[in-house]
């Protein structure tokens, strides 16, 4: 557990911060279906501004769980990002804090400093890197000091990826030195569609990627030594033989993220580095001519705040219907599912990889149900629950983490197995 100055206990096990929201909804949900497997029983309750929103979220749950007692056991706590006291106190009551109150550019700072210093353990399913890496450079020697865990992106942006590179490194017979990774995703007959507030990440992200260079300068980071032969750089748009279908770099947080890991587990374990390269299947000649239009729409729309905010008012127009103010359906969620496959290569054992090019390839595959609302609440929980259940097979010292470095010695990928995240080698 943290180390708390009072010596206290804490109160819950788990706070769900933004419980009423969209995303949050589901991580509620996904907490009181497993509830039942941490070591003791799991004390959890709901947080948020709006009392009456928290209240209506837990009916909702209640009646689709067939759990009518979440209506009556599970507290609630009134918390908002602009009141850092009531932040403080909801902080105070919890060992970790799952916080689902994005973007977090805007609203995540506020969450991590009062978890950090009122020692509360603290993760989050964002897809920002530039929050992700400025949490890291302002509180990971805070969060040391207090042994306090911040682990970002630990939803769909970026456990898939993340612990797929480390599950495809132990599983390869020798030092891995590269890997692939290219994403699909399939909608059923009622198609499918993203929660607006994933829009408006981008959005914000892509307009403010000048600070995310002048932010990781602040870090002076030597670069990663290359083991093996340099991966090969691809086309903004091309043919991917390995997925038969167009394939562009995956815009998410993976890339960043995964590097992070590599970086803090050759720095503080000497483990080899593994390059990584993103990738996301986008279909045939139909689909890329769409992402094309969308793509030079929203490339020459960004960069004005006039445009930023048309963007913001009318996903639907912008993205084909792809992202929504309503978000996905339940239906639509059932019928969805994504695949990770993830080629990588390297040098057999004996093999001296200073020497000539990779002598051996794997291939591995993460799936799973509908990425953004099924996916992530269950990675999210399954992470806090692999905090709560497994402080030993955490990093040594507390600190700002990716799901990489925090988790890499812990059970992490089978508790993902047992609950429809799919890791496996083909």
């Amino acid at each position: 557990l943290a180390n708390r100055s009072s010596g206290s206990q804490p109160r819950y096990h788990f706070i769900i911060f933004g419980a009423s929201g969209f995303t949050g909804r589901f991580v509620l949900e996904e907490v009181a279906r497993c509830a039942g497997e941490a070591r003791e029983e799991l004390r959890w309750a709901a947080a948020g501004r709006s009392r009456a929103r928290l209240e209506t979220a837990l009916t909702q749950a209640a009646e689709a769980l067939g759990k009518p007692e979440l209506k009556t056991e599970v507290d609630i706590i009134v918390a908002d990002v602009d009141d850092p006291e009531s932040l403080a106190e909801m902080c105070k009551q919890a060992v970790i804090v799952l916080n689902c109150v994005g973007p977090y550019r805007f609203y995540g700072e506020p969450v991590v400093k009062a978890c950090v210093e009122n020692g509360a353990h603290c993760i989050d399913i964002s897809g920002e890197p530039q929050f992700l890496e400025s949490m890291q450079l302002n509180y990971d020697s805070q969060a040391a000091e207090k042994g306090v865990y911040v682990v970002g992106s630990c939803g769909f942006d970026s456990i898939p990826a993340d612990m797929g590179v480390l599950y495809t490194r132990d599983q390869f017979k020798g030092t891995l030195t590269a890997v692939e990774s290219f994403l699909t995703a399939s909608m059923g007959p009622e198609g499918g569609c993203i929660h607006d507030g994933t829009w408006q990440s981008a959005v914000y992200g892509l307009a403010d990627s000048d600070k995310l260079r002048s932010l990781r300068k602040k870090f002076s980071h030597k670069p990663l030594p290359v083991v093996g032969t340099r991966i090969k750089r691809r086309c903004a748009l091309f043919y991917s033989d390995e997925i038969q279908q167009y394939a562009v770099p995956f815009m998410g947080a993976d890339p960043s993220v995964v590097k992070r890991t590599q970086r803090f587990l050759s720095e503080e374990h000497q483990e080899s580095p593994v390059q990584y390269g993103a990738y996301a299947g986008v279909g045939g000649v139909s689909s890329v001519m769409k992402l094309l239009f969308a793509g030079l729409m929203f490339f020459l729309l960004v960069k004005f705040s006039f445009g930023r905010k048309l963007l913001i008012k009318f996903p639907e127009f912008f993205s084909f219907g792809f992202f929504s103010k309503e978000g996905p359906t339940r239906k639509q969620m059932e019928g969805s599912s994504f695949r990770f496959a993830f080629y990588g290569e390297g040098y057999t054992e004996g093999q001296d990889p200073s020497q000539g090019k990779p002598n051996a390839k794997i291939r591995t595959l993460v799936q799973g149900p509908e990425a953004g609302y099924v996916a992530t609440p269950i990675a999210m929980v399954q992470a806090a629950i692999t905090i709560l259940n497994e402080p030993d097979s955490l990093p040594e010292k507390g600190g700002v983490y990716t799901p990489g470095a925090a988790f890499a010695k812990t059970t992490l990928i089978d508790r993902l197995n047992k609950h429809g995240i799919q890791f496996s080698v083909l």
